[in-house]
């Protein structure tokens, strides 16, 4: 048979099956066999897989890269048109394009779902994405699609502009934000949304926290002196309100990073009446607890983000309860970081008062997790025994490409890209803990510092190409593509109603 490339003597894993002694054969960027002793032609490249499993290449669906604001520090209300450059790039201090994509194709994701941010003044969406365009040309190591974040939903975008989003450039999901003041939806706005998205088949992401709640509950923590970077936590309970707006509404969402036990009942209980409500959750909510923001006087700053990490081991057991039983959906990094020691950073933290604490309310929300979540999933998860390696796949690949209507990514079958992780053999891999310094990202630390992983990719390839190989970023800036999505292949309207009014 005529390859470029074949894998050999891998176990291949879906997200229903598992093929020991496993041949894949790629063509032009294609997998177009699988299959046990595959016939090739002279002159195709070989990896020998050595038995060790194959997976498909991680699809991350929430990262945030090239981003100019942070929601919860920065007052701004219209975008900065770039023109394809970062302004005052010596002093910005999240992930771009280039460090971004390239740390995560040194963790095995093969493609990144990024944000394209409307600004609450901005009147139209369509400079918002064509400025995200220019931002990621040429700069991704890895393949890339955008969501649209929705801050000003006027008739003109709603009625006029979603339908060019999916028919023009092919993006097919929105993020709303129901918290913080640069960015956040009234629930007639969050409606007009789901009114709209119902129609085309677009995916409805929610930030759901209580804007009120955390406004009144920060306010009177500071008036206490609870300043400090773990009263984050404190100040933000979690919330079920969006829930009943897509029951009304009739309409899927996605509700994003899920992090502790009471929202889990709260989408478990609404998909056991089956309504298509989607679950997604991070590798934060799984490793780690809030004593991590408790660290130094103001070292926990590193590990705040919103939703924040909870403050019991229970509500860890809930997400990965809900991640073997299918309350999630998918596992995402919500890759959002900025740098610790830098005064746009995390320090800003520090520079209102109540020192050396800081107050919380200025930090930064956000940590960086690109390059971790398959590694942390792999090894914390597959070989601790918490899930198999067909829900890793799942929660990783699979479901994140039928989820945003990637439908060549996510699976290792013929047809489909030819995006794949090689792991190593487990008796070939020397166990470590990770520091910082061997992550790919442009962020000075990692929250996962210290964490023990039992394995790595060894290969990632990207339609046919090793990008990573062992240890090292072999692939070039540039080689990624944008790719247009289709409707998402899960679920969606059940027209079921909860009163004689229909859309």
């Amino acid at each position: 048979m005529d390859f470029d490339l074949v894998i050999r003597n891998g176990t291949v894993v879906t997200a229903s099956d598992i093929w020991e002694s496993c041949d894949i054969g790629i063509k032009d960027g294609t997998i177009v066999a699988v299959g046990p002793r595959l016939p090739a032609t002279a002159g195709a490249q070989e990896i020998d897989a050595e038995g060790a499993f194959i997976t498909p290449g991680g699809v991350d669906s929430h990262v945030h890269l090239s981003q100019v604001h942070n929601a919860n520090v920065d007052d701004v209300d219209r975008s900065t048109i770039t023109n394809g450059v970062i302004p005052d790039r010596e002093n910005y201090v999240a992930d771009t394009y280039d460090t971004g994509t390239r740390s995560a194709v040194a963790g095995g994701t093969t493609t990144v779902i990024t944000f394209a941010s409307q600004m609450k003044k901005d009147e139209s969406i369509i400079p918002v994405i064509e400025n995200y365009h220019k931002l990621a040309k040429d700069q991704s190591y890895c393949d890339y699609a955008f969501h649209v974040i929705i801050t000003n939903p006027t008739p003109q975008i709603v009625e006029d502009e979603f339908p060019r989003m999916v028919d023009e450039y092919g993006i097919t999901s929105v993020k709303l934000y129901m918290t913080y003041k640069p960015m956040k939806l009234l629930d007639y706005q969050i409606l007009d949304v789901m009114y709209s998205a119902r129609k085309l088949g677009i995916t409805t992401m929610v930030h759901a926290e209580n804007a009120d709640i955390i406004d009144w509950m920060t306010q009177h923590l500071e008036e206490k002196l609870m300043t400090q970077p773990y009263h984050h936590g404190t100040s933000r309970p979690p919330i079920n309100r969006v829930i009943c707006l897509a029951e009304l509404m009739d309409t899927p969402i996605l509700l994003v990073h899920i992090s502790g036990g009471p929202a889990t009942k709260h989408i478990r209980d609404a998909q056991t009446r089956l309504l298509p409500i989607y679950g997604e959750t991070c590798p934060q909510y799984m490793f780690l607890l809030a004593d991590s923001m408790r660290k130094g006087d103001f070292e926990g700053a590193k590990c705040v983000c919103s939703p924040p990490i909870r403050e019991d081991k229970s509500d860890q057991d809930a997400i990965w309860a809900g991640i073997k039983n299918g309350t999630f959906n998918v596992v995402s990094s919500d890759h959002a970081p900025c740098k610790y020691n830098h005064p746009n950073g995390k320090q800003r933290g520090l520079q209102h008062g109540n020192l050396p604490y800081g107050k919380f309310r200025f930090i930064p929300n956000g940590l960086p997790g690109v390059e971790t979540r398959v590694p942390l999933l792999f090894s914390g998860g597959v070989l601790s025994g918490r899930i198999s390696p067909q829900k890793f796949v799942e929660v990783t690949s699979t479901n994140p490409a039928k989820l945003y209507g990637l439908k060549k990514k996510g699976s290792i079958a013929p047809g489909f890209d030819a995006d794949l992780v090689i792991w190593y053999s487990q008796t070939k891999f020397q166990p470590f803990k990770l520091t910082n310094e061997m992550l790919h990202h442009a962020i000075d630390y990692t929250p996962f510092e210290g964490i023990e992983f039992k394995n790595w990719p060894r290969y990632t390839i990207i339609r046919g190409k090793v990008v990573f190989s062992h240890g090292e970023v072999v692939g070039e800036m540039g080689y990624g593509q944008f790719i247009q999505r289709e409707k998402s292949l899960l679920p969606g309207p059940r027209d079921v109603w909860l009163s004689e009014w229909r859309p």
